[in-house]
C-alpha cells in the first residue's frame, strides 16, 4: 500500500465572473505513488502546481477529478484518518498568537486526541533548537524560530507521513542543517517524507525519488540517481567580465559573472572557450564538473517548453 497515492488528479479553477480570462487548469491528471519510507521530492517552477497538490493532499482543497489517499485512506471520504496519518509543514507562517510554544504544541496534540506526550514534545523542542523558547509567546519569535515551531506542530502527533512545503524558504543555514538532520533521522526510522523545495541541492542530497511538475503535469519521475545519470553531459563553468554575444548566450546558463555550458567532450569545451576568446572576453576560474540536479531540472523544463511550443505550432 502506498504511503501517498495520487491517481489522475486534476484541479480546475473556474473563471471569475466578469473576468476576461478562462478557467485555470492547475493540475492535469497527476498520477504518482510514494512508497512507505521514501524521501520523495516534488520539484517545479513557481505556478507548477506543487502547493495545489499538497493542499488537496491535506484536505484543504478538493480535486476537480481523481483521487488522493494517505496509507489507503481517501482524503475526502475518510478525512479524519487520512489527516491523522499526515503531518504538514506549510509555506506560510501561520501561528496562534495567544499561546507560548509548549502550549501550542499541547493544543495541537489535543486536536489529534494525543495526551501526555510531554516527553515527545521535549524531544521535538530539543531536536529543533527550541528548548529555550518553550515558554516564549509565538509573537515574540523570529521568522526562523516560527518556522521551527511549524515543523514541531506538524510532528507533534507522530504522523507516519510528513509533508514539507518549502520548509527552509528564507531561513538561515543553521536551521536548514538542524531541520534536515532531524527529518533524515525520522526517515531512517521509517517515516515517509514528501518535500517541495527550490533548493535543488537539498533535493539531490536527501530525496530517493523525484517528480518534476510543470504547468500542472508530471514531466519527469525517476530515482535521483537515474535522473543524474541521464544528464546529457558534464558542465563547463567559468567567470567573465562582460556579456556573451547573443548567439553564444543562447546555449549558456548565465548567473552574474558565472557562465555554464553543457560540455559533452573536450572538443565542445575548446569550442566554447575559443568562442569566448574571439569575443574579446577572458574566461577565469575555469572548471569542469558533473551535471547536478539543477542542470537536470533546467534541461527537463526547457525540453517540456519546446515540446509544448512545437505542439502548439509556435516552433517549426
Amino acid at each position: 500500500m502506498p504511503a501517498i497515492s495520487f491517481q489522475s488528479v486534476s484541479k480546475v479553477y473556474p473563471s471569475v465572473r466578469g473576468s476576461q480570462g478562462g478557467s485555470l487548469l492547475a493540475l492535469d491528471k497527476v498520477t504518482l505513488d510514494i512508497e512507505p519510507g521514501e524521501f520523495f521530492g516534488l520539484l517545479g517552477p513557481n505556478g507548477a502546481g506543487k502547493t495545489t497538490l499538497i493542499t488537496i493532499l491535506a484536505g484543504l482543497s478538493k480535486a476537480t477529478s481523481g483521487s488522493v489517499s494517505v496509507l489507503g485512506s481517501d482524503v475526502q471520504r475518510d478525512f479524519a484518518q487520512a489527516r491523522r496519518n499526515l503531518g504538514v509543514v506549510p509555506q506560510e507562517l501561520v501561528f496562534d498568537p495567544f499561546f507560548n510554544v509548549r502550549e501550542a504544541l499541547r493544543f495541537q496534540s489535543g486536536y489529534f486526541g494525543v495526551r501526555k506526550n510531554d516527553a515527545w514534545i521535549d524531544e521535538l523542542l530539543d531536536s529543533l533548537g527550541l528548548t529555550d523558547k518553550a515558554h516564549a509567546n509565538m509573537r515574540q519569535l523570529s521568522g526562523g524560530m516560527k518556522r521551527r515551531v511549524l515543523v514541531a506542530l506538524a510532528l507533534v502527533h507522530k504522523p507516519p507521513v510528513i509533508v514539507l512545503d518549502e520548509p527552509t524558504a528564507g531561513v538561515d543555514v543553521e536551521l536548514r542543517q538542524t531541520l534536515w538532520a532531524f527529518i533524515a533521522k525520522l526517515n531512517k526510522q521509517g517515516s515517509t517524507v514528501l518535500l517541495t523545495t527550490h533548493y535543488l541541492e537539498e533535493a539531490e542530497a536527501l530525496c530517493h525519488r523525484i517528480a518534476m511538475l510543470k504547468s500542472g503535469r508530471v514531466v519527469a519521475l525517476d530515482s535521483t540517481s537515474a535522473l543524474l545519470k541521464a544528464a546529457s553531459s558534464n558542465v563547463l563553468r567559468f567567470k567573465i567580465d562582460g556579456e556573451l554575444p547573443k548567439d553564444l548566450a543562447l546555449g549558456a546558463r548565465v548567473t552574474g559573472r558565472v557562465v555554464q555550458f553543457p560540455a559533452q567532450d573536450a572538443l565542445a569545451i575548446e569550442h566554447y572557450l575559443s568562442a569566448v576568446r574571439q569575443a574579446g572576453l577572458v574566461a577565469q576560474d575555469i572548471e569542469i564538473r558533473r551535471a547536478d540536479l539543477e542542470d537536470v531540472f533546467l534541461d527537463v523544463m526547457s525540453q517540456h517548453s519546446r515540446t509544448v511550443q512545437h505542439a502548439s505550432g509556435v516552433l517549426p
